[in-house]
């Protein structure tokens, strides 16, 4: 059973007048003809004007290499979806039975969009100023804590530097398994380097290759 929206709404801090543009932000493709796609088109947009915005006023002396790496951590699909996560949106998604049954409302590329069509929904109901307040408030933590330079790097180029500055070969990830549905898959993956090996998981070969290098470098310290 989906949670009434005025919950949602309390959530987020903000009170729609017209309701069923959030209705329509929480519709998956697979319940309904009319759903989020077009808003998330929207709502992707304005989150990398306003989170550009932000960055733009807060670090003055940022180059624009520094500032294009930062957006990049903060608009990607893992960081809406932990967002998504944290505002529990899993519990008012409208998806269709086949979506439901395995598991949709957990699905990062599902919860990011939706996280994205909020904000798109909130634009075309109050404006960008009620917009710009809103992505502001959900990233308030991220925005508080911005990554440092070594954090942007992705683990994969971080293992690679980190052998390379030892004089070691690089490593070499091999696709062990793929499981689910061609729309649902998951893949894992072994990354090779040092005498060392890791096995991980993830919803794509490259996320999968990147958990792998993570749990690497911690295991070369």
């Amino acid at each position: 059973m989906i949670a009434p929206l005025s919950r949602l709404s309390a959530s987020l801090g903000y009170s729609f007048r017209r309701p069923e543009l959030l209705e329509e932000a929480l519709t998956h493709r697979s319940a309904s003809p009319r759903n989020n796609e077009r808003l998330e088109f929207l709502g992707d947009a304005l989150l990398d004007l306003i989170i550009a915005e932000h960055l733009y006023q807060r670090f003055p002396k940022a180059s624009e290499g520094e500032l294009s790496r930062l957006r990049a951590s903060l608009v990607n699909g893992e960081t809406l979806a932990a967002l998504a996560r944290g505002l529990k949106l899993g519990d008012w998604l409208r998806l269709g039975q086949g979506e439901l049954k395995s598991g949709g409302f957990r699905r990062e590329s599902i919860l990011s969009d939706a996280m994205e069509a909020i904000f798109g929904a909130v634009y075309l109901d109050g404006g960008l100023d009620a917009c710009r307040d809103l992505i502001v408030s959900v990233y308030r933590d991220c925005l508080a804590q911005p990554a440092s330079a070594d954090e942007l790097k992705d683990p994969k180029t971080r293992l690679q530097e980190h052998l390379q500055s030892r004089q070691q070969a690089l490593p070499v990830y091999n696709v062990l398994e793929i499981r689910g549905e061609p729309h649902a898959q998951n893949f894992t993956v072994e990354c090779v380097a040092a005498d060392a090996r890791a096995i991980a998981s993830g919803s794509s070969r490259r996320k999968a290759e990147q958990e792998a290098a993570r749990q690497l470098l911690d295991l070369l310290g």
